[in-house]
């Protein structure tokens, strides 16, 4: 077990899902954006997915091809318990985004949360290598990181903020940038925190 998934695990194991900063009941941003321009048909990846009820969401909308992928298994594994009998409509990946090689490719990638925990500049290529790799041409990018007003540590992990120009920046070789807006999250404990987020398409190889 790597020390990421030890990390993540101790997390899930030792505090209800529901209490985590990150937690939303209803992720109203990451659904509008993943659904804006897509149908129900549309694959979705899910990248960090932890205990995240956007695929609960996701399933009672319609959606029936959608991958979640996290360095937790106990986040999954929660998941999977609670989604019952819909958790066959939904495909579980167990690793590391840096060191994942998709077997496929998606009309939808989404990520909130683990692209700012991304701190030196090879793992943030190596990140965006792994996505274009993922998506074929046209398909979406949706990514919702600190905004350069957030916190600066989560989870006892540091994280770097970001502004809408540097994900065009760090993304731009294989993806053109449509369009980014700021959200103000609030934590179960109340406390605000910056998000921002973009979407971004694959553009042609």
């Amino acid at each position: 077990m790597s020390k990421k998934s030890e990390h993540w695990d101790a997390i899930y194991g030792s505090r209800s899902s529901s209490s985590v900063s990150w937690y939303q009941r209803d992720p109203t941003v990451s659904l509008r954006l993943i659904t804006a321009n897509s149908s129900i048909e549309s694959s979705v990846i899910d990248v960090g997915a932890g205990a995240s009820l956007l695929v609960d969401r996701l399933i009672a909308i319609g959606y029936g091809d959608v991958t979640l992928l996290d360095v937790s298994a106990a986040a999954l594994s929660e998941v999977i318990a609670r989604l019952g009998e819909s958790a066959d409509r939904v495909s579980r990946v167990v690793g590391d985004v840096l060191s994942w090689r998709p077997e496929r490719t998606y009309d939808v990638w989404h990520d909130r949360a683990v692209f700012h925990f991304l701190t030196c500049p090879e793992d943030q290529a190596r990140y965006v290598g792994v996505a274009a790799s993922a998506l074929g041409t046209g398909a979406k990018l949706v990514i919702g990181v600190f905004a350069d007003d957030g916190p600066t540590e989560c989870s006892g992990l540091d994280v770097q903020r970001f502004h809408a120009d540097d994900l065009e920046r760090l993304f731009g070789d294989f993806f053109t940038m449509e369009f980014d807006e700021r959200e103000r999250h609030v934590t179960p404990g109340g406390v605000s925190q910056s998000f921002i987020w973009a979407v971004l398409r694959r553009k042609g190889s």
